[in-house]
């Protein structure tokens, strides 16, 4: 198994390139069964989330083809031949529970999985099936399944009562050719959300309210297979910068939207940092100023969850004292120990950590425990003296594309062996 081995307490400097998203490009590639023709997909990030949403979709009957070399997925989705997704497809990735969406606009029928780690109620998946159950669906629960059929699913009002980012994009996918106005309200605001939106108004759907809490979708007969590119991964850009951060670097991610990573970019300029931006970059630098704050995770356009383990990583480093507060998922801290054993200083008290940042970080052997743990640990890998390894960083290959080659370019000492456990 791959780990890897960074030696630390470099600075890196230069212009890191960013892919597509990984949280848009898999309900679009999804969405792409709405349309009987032929999608092409450009900016598509060469993941392993990506590559199992493809076998995902090619088990439904799909026929695939992937350029990694220009990151551009052509999907022919004429023909649905199979409305059951099994275990094995989706025990890895949560985001599988999209494919009902399209199942049920498309065929009337889905048996899907659940998700592995997923219990209803304990995870939004509740609102998921609450929703299609207002849209005109039976939903049985069956051995681990969700079991959904619907006579031709029926617009609705639904208030979802948490706001939930994987549920807003599965009604709105379902509800594209659903008969009459389905109105969403409390919807997920995520850049994510508006690109998926976008991608299906391209290819014929009535949607109104995308970036709103509401969100309004008028049902058409049909949908027509596009061209459409991929918008950039704002939590890559955002690890990026924290990491230039982390190690008093230098760098400028490209490709970006910066307004998809404004509330970062305030809490870095609020930790003192320098950052500026341009049309479609972003650049972090040092100052002689830096102090510890106080950060709290919430639905966009608030700080996003999922850079909360790489901006602890970077608290451990700035002096005084910071406080990470999670609102989204509970046990989200699971990076905390392994931040321990390379010597940070972070209570737990709830859902709150308290790091008391300016400490010297210590190389040791760490193990990530999901893919944004992965990404705090890289960081905090990156400005720890010694040679850190790292195991388990498959979870880093789900959501960051070619780590090693970009941060290697800016001058980081990082490489991936084969032979750890």
């Amino acid at each position: 198994m791959d780990i890897y081995k960074i030696n630390g307490g470099k600075k890196i400097s230069g212009d890191i390139p960013i892919s597509g998203a990984k949280n848009a490009a898999l309900p679009i590639i999804v969405g792409s069964l709405l349309a009987d023709g032929t999608t092409i997909l450009t900016n598509v990030p060469d993941l392993m989330d990506i590559r199992t949403t493809i076998k995902l979709i090619e088990h439904l009957g799909a026929k695939t083809s992937f350029d990694n070399e220009t990151n551009t997925l052509t999907i022919d989705a004429k023909e649905i031949i199979n409305g059951e997704v099994p275990y094995d497809l989706v025990k890895t990735m949560r985001a599988s529970i999209y494919v009902m969406g399209p199942l049920l606009a498309r065929c009337r029928e889905a048996d899907v999985s659940l998700p592995g780690g997923c219990a209803i109620g304990a995870r939004p998946v509740d609102i998921h099936l609450q929703g299609f159950e207002k849209l005109g669906t039976d939903i049985n629960l069956d051995h681990g399944y969700v079991k959904a059929r619907t006579k031709g699913l029926k617009g609705a009002l639904y208030v979802m009562p948490k706001v939930s980012v994987g549920a807003t994009i599965n009604l709105i996918m379902g509800a594209v050719l659903a008969e009459g106005e389905t109105v969403l309200e409390n919807c997920a605001m995520e850049p994510d959300v508006v690109d998926l939106g976008n991608f299906l108004i391209k290819m014929g759907a009535d949607i109104q309210g995308l970036g709103t809490e509401r969100i309004a979708v008028k049902g058409v007969a049909s949908l027509k297979a596009v061209e459409y590119h991929i918008m950039p991964d704002r939590i890559e850009a955002g690890s990026y910068l924290l990491a230039g951060a982390a190690v008093r670097g230098n760098i400028r991610v490209t490709d970006i939207v910066p307004d998809h990573i404004e509330a970062l970019l305030d809490s870095l300029k609020e930790m003192g940092f320098q950052i500026k931006t341009g049309p479609d970059w972003a650049s972090v630098a040092p100052s002689d100023n830096l102090r510890g704050i106080l950060v709290e995770t919430t639905p966009h356009p608030g700080f996003p969850t999922d850079l909360q383990a790489p901006m602890m990583a970077l608290m451990t480093t700035v002096p005084g004292i910071s406080v990470m507060v999670e609102h989204i998922f509970e046990n989200r801290f699971t990076h905390v120990a392994e931040l321990h054993r390379m010597g940070a200083q972070i209570t737990i008290e709830g859902k709150c950590a308290i790091i008391k940042g300016g400490t010297s970080l210590m190389s040791a052997p760490v193990m990530m425990s999901d893919l944004r743990a992965g990404a705090a640990l890289v960081i905090a890998a990156l400005a720890a003296e010694g040679e850190t390894e790292i195991r388990r960083i498959y979870h880093c290959d789900r959501g960051y594309e070619k780590l090693c080659h970009k941060l290697s370019a800016v001058n980081a000492d990082i490489r991936r062996v084969t032979g750890g456990m």
